[in-house]
């Protein structure tokens, strides 16, 4: 099995840490202890709702004004051919309002191994929408479409990236049953070809389950997967995933993610976690 670099795990190490120091700070408040992602329609949402470390994002999100930072190590490794990837994936999640979310994502830093050659440097960059066209409430799941273009930051020379712009338009569901949350997320990917001119669509899909098993300890599992784009098989992964609210602004994560199909890498691993950086401003926005 290959291993993340020395950088990588540095830049990991060095975020956890400041996280906690400033958790310390915030203080031990628990206005919130449980972790439930979102909000029904008369209900005021979470100060965060973590999107991460699931390929699947909740339809509902954190609340308004609230500038939430996600972060953390992703890798996969065991690809046929022994191929290895390892990228530190970070979002900035900016709450408009009870409706409207922005988002930023980047891959940096990137790293993948083949053929016994590791090759370094930036990964693509995301930007993104997302908009809630209905809160959940206990006559339905809540219910959101998204929009992301991937801007190619990552070297196409290198082989980190396509070099291509990439349209991704989202439909995303989430319901609580019980104690356990549902998030079904249904991806079309327009994505420029590597292979020649024009585009190729594809399809993506995740449907994720998570609960709380103590006040701050909870489980997540996933199932995604994944159609053939241009030179990219087809792929399905399983996630499990253990996450733990340390308070109403920081909730960590890690897990283990596994490749059910031939052409998918054999292993990954997630670790990392989400911070509510700041209230931006304060809007009571309740019934919005």
């Amino acid at each position: 099995m290959n291993h993340p670099n020395a950088r990588t795990n540095v830049v990991v190490v060095r975020l956890l840490l400041l996280a906690l120091l400033y958790a310390a700070a915030c203080g031990g408040a628990f206005a919130q202890t449980t972790q439930t992602r979102g909000a029904t329609n008369d209900e005021e949402p979470d100060f965060i709702v973590p999107a991460r470390p699931t390929a699947s994002n909740p339809a509902e999100f954190q609340r308004p004004g609230v500038l939430q930072l996600e972060y953390g190590f992703n890798g996969n490794w065991r690809a046929p051919g022994g191929a290895s990837e390892e990228d530190t994936p970070l979002a900035l999640r900016f709450a408009v309002s009870r409706r409207l979310l922005l988002e930023l994502d980047t891959d940096s830093p990137l790293s993948q191994s083949s053929g016994g050659a590791r090759v370094n440097g930036a990964g693509d960059t995301q930007l993104g929408a997302q908009a809630v066209l209905r809160h959940e409430d206990a006559r339905g799941p809540g219910f959101a479409l998204a929009y992301y273009v991937k801007l190619p930051t990552a070297s196409a020379s290198k082989g980190l990236g396509t070099g291509r712009v990439d349209h991704y338009a989202l439909a995303l569901v989430s319901k609580k049953l019980g104690e356990t949350t549902f998030d079904f997320n249904a991806i079309y990917l327009l994505a420029g070809r590597t292979t020649g001119p024009g585009r190729a669509s594809s399809a993506q899909a995740a449907l994720a389950a998570s609960r709380n098993v103590t006040r701050r300890f909870g489980l997540q599992g996933e199932l995604s997967g994944l159609t053939r784009d241009d030179a990219q098989p087809g792929a399905l992964f399983t996630l499990g995933v253990v996450t733990y609210q340390l308070n109403r602004r920081l909730v960590f994560d890690c897990g283990l993610r596994a490749g059910l199909t031939p052409d998918a890498p054999r292993l990954g691993a997630v670790a990392g976690l989400t911070v509510g950086l700041a209230q931006l401003y304060r809007r009571h926005a309740t019934h919005e």
